[in-house]
């Protein structure tokens, strides 16, 4: 089951995408601790979402571990779920009110960051840490 989960390819050009995931994902969850009212709990309350005081840390929280997991290429599949479902509950309670009320294209600039988000999120879970990574690190000792 661990071969699965760090079993990667071995491009030498994923690192640009864990690099763009990691970092946006690790800011944003830091940035929910330092800015609370207005990228954490605040901003859960506003929107509607239930218990925004434990679902701002909770998500932060997943939001550093995963992300800095991805930056290091590390169960970089593993580490890609909970980014992905972070996105999909995002575009569903934010962006579907801009949609409703704004239309389609502004939706659609709205959510231009959740959009590469979500679909780097997807390209690591389908592709893996790649050649520079710890799971390459891991896989190749493995074998």
């Amino acid at each position: 089951m661990l071969k699965k989960i760090i079993h990667t390819d071995q491009s030498k050009t994923t690192i640009i995408i864990r690099l763009l995931v990691g970092v946006v994902f690790l800011s944003e969850g830091i940035q929910k601790f330092l800015f609370p009212d207005i990228l954490g709990a605040g901003r859960f309350e506003k929107i509607g979402l239930p218990s925004p005081e434990f679902l701002g840390s909770f998500v932060g929280t997943f939001e550093i571990l995963c992300g800095a997991l991805i930056l290091l290429g590390l169960f970089t599949r593993l580490a890609s779920i909970p980014l992905i479902i972070i996105m999909l509950v995002a575009i569903a309670t934010t962006k579907a009110d801009v949609l409703a009320n704004q239309g389609f294209w502004e939706m659609m600039h709205g959510s231009r960051t959740d959009w590469s988000m979500l679909l780097g999120s997807i390209f690591l879970l389908i592709k893996g840490g790649g050649y520079w990574s710890v799971d390459n690190k891991l896989d190749s000792a493995k074998t």
